[in-house]
């Protein structure tokens, strides 16, 4: 099964979810903006509409899809609007790109359970969106943080 959310700066949130049972895979990458085959540096201009985001490959059979967004809620800030601690720009929005009506059920209830939970005391502003195509990033992005020793 394939997941893809976008959680702030792609290299954390990628080194997060790959270290978690049940994933298979992971790859960093930009979606849900205008201009087809972005590279970073064109993503980084905010101009695009992109988000960095991750595409998860994992085994529902080891991990549900509630059990990743369990993760993705409590890794991220999800009441910030584009930004993620010092990270500015449309590119480290917080959203879910759902791959199929279920995910996207799910991802709505997942929300107003952890809106109605008082964990965060303003509101949630992530995006709960279709999954547009998915453009991997530059090899330099994939497993960043494995590559330079953060993790």
């Amino acid at each position: 099964m394939k997941a893809t959310f976008g959680a702030g700066c792609f290299w954390h949130v990628e080194d997060l979810l790959s270290k978690t049972k049940g994933v298979k895979s992971t790859t960093v990458g930009y979606t849900g903006g205008q201009l087809p085959n972005p590279t970073y540096e064109e993503v980084c201009t905010d101009q695009t509409g992109h988000a960095e985001a991750v595409e998860v490959e994992y085994d529902p059979d080891e991990i549900s899809f509630e059990e990743l967004l369990d993760v993705f809620w409590n890794n991220h800030n999800p009441t910030t609007l584009n930004r993620q601690g010092p990270d500015v720009g449309i590119q480290y929005r917080s959203a879910i790109f759902y791959h199929n009506d279920e995910q996207k059920e799910i991802a709505e209830k997942s929300k107003e359970k952890i809106e109605k939970s008082g964990q965060f005391d303003k509101p949630i502003v992530t995006q709960i969106v279709p999954a547009p195509t998915f453009y991997k990033a530059e090899e330099y992005h994939q497993k960043y943080f494995k590559k330079h020793g953060f993790s």
